[in-house]
């Protein structure tokens, strides 16, 4: 039901909300010269009758009525009218039916035809954006549904880990169960599927506290890629900010879809799990301005839209354009919705995809203290919950990592860089009769990169480290393909990074010997214990675990097949990498020294002269000013975590293509260490028998250890 306006002169809340007499419908169309609320029924001969309904009542660009009748089930859209002059980005078209960008559920999908479009196209879709279209567009586009907000949540309540305590896996909810064989059929690649107990239980044997899922904002695919016959698999292309999108649920009904993706929270949150969404509101699926009308650019290209002074779009998300958060409409519309999936839906989280591109101000700059940082940061709902920011975009000074306020925390590429390097990059060149770049930048990104993030009190919880995620090589990958192989991505092999840092060990593909996939597998497990056992916040990506690959292909965005979708038949050395995954989270877990949130500074700690960290040269003398040499290959971090009650660990990392000897440190409170973990074992073994500190052990060749401190 609705609930009563706050005020007479205010416009009501934007959306739609039911009352005891029908629905109310309010839009913001700041430059229209009318809206209609154009509703759908279905015939029982099957055919569908538009009935349209103007809204009456306008204020602050907000038009709205209360259209009598009118429930829970009702399909509808809008019809904007108005002046149609391109040059001075109006672009009202009635012939275009428009969803409501507060829609909180989306029937049927966008199927592309030229009347899709605002401007006339013919059907290659070349066209006159002087020209307004006038063929009808309805018979292409999905419906907005008004559901119904009830559920029932039980006893649900929020896991709120402490970020010190969280593991995040990243995961596409189709890719994690559509071939998982403990899923009923019906229920694979769905949001009951993604909790369903069988890969429930498999997220609690990893030690997963919150799974962060890719786009499940209702999406539609581009035009060049429905050409191609292919699909916009990943999501971020939005059609609505408020609907979860319904392929991804098992049932077609809007309101069920709605259902299933709460109940998927719900059961998600009884396992202890928490809920992230993956969320992009720094463009839309509208593209440029010279693509389809589907929503925004029919109510107000104005103002929803970043423009230059010549009316086009400043397209800083390599997308098309660039939603503006500095017009309070669109600020308003993105903190709404972040509010209702967090009071609604139950969400814990968000990751914001391209969140350079949402702080940028009216000079296109970023800006730190943006008004949009401002409110999350204030509001009352959304500085509870978790946030994370991808720090970068694609316009000018996009690369920001360090610079997000708290309490945000940002995707840490320089570790992901840096740990691929150590034990990839500089692993080949050595192969090759060439020196690495030293152990200095490994060093810092193992204490938890205080270089970026030591300022506002942020600590250690800023970073989100990671070593791949959904954009980019898979782990497995990472250690089989020197160059990317996105052939069947139809764009000629120019889309994905070209910067992979990637090392196939001498052999291209999955064609090789024995000997080559002993040396891939112990990259795996170096690149898994690096990520696992460094300060910051650990994000794993799905699948990456039991080594799954993608042929090759770093940007997979539009393969939704078997390239894309995880392959439960699970050989030998997968499940032995699965073991080792869940034996490096446990240790993670059982060991705090390894989450803490303040930054090591090497200070000392304790009256008998240890120091919160230290670190060694494989002789087990002070590493001092052998960082930077780049022959530097071993290297050992002693974190002490006796002064406050915790075990002590050492870490040695050999980066060098030979085994080499490592002196276990003599420090003060230590005498010997016991061997926890060691990479070069295809499956982790029981703690092994005391050795002495001070005495020497080989460590194999590019690998490394886990000690604990006696």
């Amino acid at each position: 039901m609705s609930r009563p306006r706050l005020h007479p002169d205010l416009p009501p809340e934007l959306g739609v909300r039911t009352t005891a007499d029908g629905a109310q419908f309010c839009v913001y169309a700041g430059h229209a010269g009318s809206v209609e609320v154009c509703l759908f029924e279905r015939l029982p001969d099957g055919t569908e009758v538009e009935r349209r309904v103007p809204l009456t009542q306008r204020a602050h660009g907000a038009w709205f009525d209360t259209v009598p009748g009118v429930g829970v089930g009702q399909r509808y859209g809008l019809r904007v009218g108005g002046e149609w002059s391109p040059n001075e980005s109006l672009l009202h078209n009635s012939a275009k039916l428009l969803l409501d960008p507060y829609a909180r559920a989306i029937e049927g999908e966008v199927e592309l035809d030229p009347a899709l479009y605002g401007h006339h196209v013919l059907p290659d879709l070349r066209g006159d954006r002087s020209v307004r279209d006038e063929r009808d567009s309805a018979p292409h586009m999905p419906r907005c549904v008004i559901v119904d907000d009830e559920f029932d949540w039980g006893t649900d309540k929020p896991p709120r880990h402490s970020l010190t305590e969280t593991l995040i896996y990243e995961v596409h909810v189709k890719n994690a169960t559509m071939r998982h064989p403990g899923v009923p059929e019906h229920l694979r690649g769905t949001y009951a599927g993604l909790a369903h107990p069988a890969f429930v239980e498999h997220l609690l044997g990893l030690g997963v506290t919150a799974v962060e899922l890719l786009p499940v904002h209702s999406f539609t695919h581009e035009p060049e890629l429905v050409v191609r016959g292919l699909t916009n698999h990943w999501g971020y292309n939005t059609l609505g900010f408020f609907a979860p999108h319904a392929a991804y649920a098992s049932v077609a009904d809007p309101q069920g879809v709605l259902d299933e993706f709460k109940t998927m929270v719900r059961d998600l949150h009884s396992a202890g799990i928490e809920v992230l969404l993956d969320v992009v509101y720094n463009h839309t699926a509208e593209q440029h301005r010279d693509g389809m009308t589907l929503s925004w650019r029919g109510l107000d290209q104005r103002a929803y839209y970043r423009l230059d002074g010549r009316g086009a779009d400043i397209d800083v998300t390599g997308c098309g354009n660039t939603l503006d958060l500095t017009h309070p409409v669109v600020a308003r519309l993105v903190l709404d919705s972040l509010r209702y999936w967090v009071q609604e839906c139950h969400i814990d989280g968000f990751r914001f995809d391209l969140a350079v591109a949402l702080a940028r101000g009216r000079d296109d700059g970023y800006d730190r203290d943006h008004s949009f940082h401002v409110a999350l940061r204030t509001d009352p709902v959304l500085s509870r919950v978790k946030l994370v920011a991808e720090p970068w975009d694609l316009g000018i000074h996009g690369w920001r990592t360090g610079q997000f306020p708290p309490p945000f925390s940002e995707w840490n590429d320089r570790f992901r860089d840096t740990a691929r390097t150590f034990w990839l990059r500089d692993l080949a060149a050595a192969s090759s009769g060439s020196t690495g770049h030293g152990v200095r930048e490994l060093a810092t990104r193992v204490a938890g990169s205080a270089d970026m993030f030591d300022r506002s009190d942020r600590g250690t919880i800023a970073s989100i480290n990671f070593v791949t995620a959904h954009d980019g090589f898979t782990l497995a990958d990472l250690t089989t393909y020197d160059v990317k192989h996105n052939g069947v991505n139809g764009e000629g092999g120019n889309d994905g990074t070209n910067d992979n840092r990637s090392w196939n060990h001498g052999v291209e593909g999955r064609g090789a010997d024995a000997g080559v996939w002993v040396a891939r597998r112990r990259s795996m497990r170096n690149l898994l214990g690096t990520l696992l056992v460094s300060s910051g916040v650990p994000m794993l990506a799905g699948g990456d675990e039991f080594g799954r690959g993608q042929r090759g292909n770093n940007n997979p965005y539009s393969q939704d097949n078997e390239i894309s979708w995880n392959d439960w038949d699970l050989e030998p050395w997968q499940l032995d990498l699965l073991a080792t995954t869940a034996h490096l989270t446990a240790l993670r877990r059982d060991h705090p020294v390894l989450r803490q949130r303040s930054f090591f500074t090497g200070r000392q700690v304790d009256a008998n002269g240890s120091t919160d960290l230290a670190w060694f040269g494989g002789d087990g003398g002070p590493m001092e000013s052998r960082f930077d040499r780049a022959d530097t290959v071993v290297v050992q971090a002693l974190f002490d975590g006796a002064w406050l009650g915790h075990r002590s660990l050492l870490l040695t990392f050999n980066g060098g293509l030979w085994p080499a000897g490592a002196s276990l440190p003599e420090a003060p409170g230590v005498t010997a260490y016991e061997l926890l973990w060691n990479s070069t074992d295809e499956r982790p073994v029981a703690v092994t028998g005391r050795v002495s500190a001070g005495e020497t052990v080989t460590v194999g060749e590019a690998s490394m250890r886990i000690w604990r401190a006696l």
